[in-house]
């Protein structure tokens, strides 16, 4: 990284030093790499370390980088894309090798969702957990919901917990034809386990997407899945291989 020294500029110095920053980003440094620290970084480019904190905080928020607990500041991978149109059907846990399936249980699930699946109140359905990994980070987690009657053969297959009994769940949710999906996206907040997975702080900003997978005239799954938002961008059907210069 060079010993520029920032000149009287009109914008505010730390939006300057970002982008003096972010071009050093893109031209000395590789992604995972640790950049020195704020005491360097402010002297060689003269400026208070409050100016300094302001732009790193900015790249990070813009995903150029990454502060990982015990590790430091380090150069953030290209962000993920979520693809949030309806134009690909395909069920979970089919060519989406990024995914990670951890678990499997039978709970109620929350009111929100049993009323997209029309399921009783008090009925139990089966939640996999799954995680999206990216360059050995987590960027997603995800809570499926599949009702009993989607997936009957389950019953016979002896596998009571544990990513086997998750992987389960998934093939015989392929058994089903699929007639469609649909798909919401919002931005929140993680909640304590989801910040948990995903390596970040409660309250942290996230993407939740919901998807409600339909088959034979119902829904036969629903999908939950936060991502993070500082690793992951919106892309939609023919734009996912797209990417913008920063």
């Amino acid at each position: 990284m060079g010993t520029t020294q920032l000149a009287s500029v009109p914008e505010p110095k730390y939006q300057h030093l970002k982008t003096v920053i972010g071009e050093a980003l893109d031209s000395d440094f590789a992604v995972g790499e640790i950049l020195p620290n704020e005491r360097e970084l402010a002297a060689r480019f003269g400026v208070a370390r409050a100016t300094l904190r302001q732009a790193l905080e900015q790249l990070e928020l813009e995903g150029r980088l990454q502060r990982r607990r015990g590790v430091g500041t380090t150069v953030a991978p290209p962000r993920v894309g979520v693809d949030v149109s309806t134009t690909q059907h395909a069920w979970p846990g089919v060519g989406d090798e990024a995914w990670q399936s951890l678990d499997s249980a039978t709970d109620v699930a929350p009111a929100a969702v049993a009323r997209v699946l029309e399921s009783g109140a008090e009925e139990r359905v089966h939640i996999v957990r799954r995680l999206r990994v990216s360059q050995g980070q987590p960027v997603a987690a995800e809570l499926l919901y599949v009702p009993a009657g989607s997936v009957p053969g389950l019953s016979a297959i002896d596998a009571p917990a544990g990513p086997a009994r998750a992987r389960a769940v998934l093939r015989e949710l392929q058994h089903l034809a699929l007639d469609g999906q649909d798909r919401a996206v919002e931005l929140g907040s993680a909640r304590a386990d989801d910040a948990k997975e995903l390596d970040r702080l409660p309250g942290s900003p996230v993407l939740v997407v919901t998807t409600r997978y339909l088959s034979g005239g119902r829904t036969a799954a629903v999908s939950v899945a936060t991502y993070r938002a500082d690793t992951c961008r919106l892309t939609f059907g023919d734009s996912v291989d797209l990417v913008m210069a920063s």
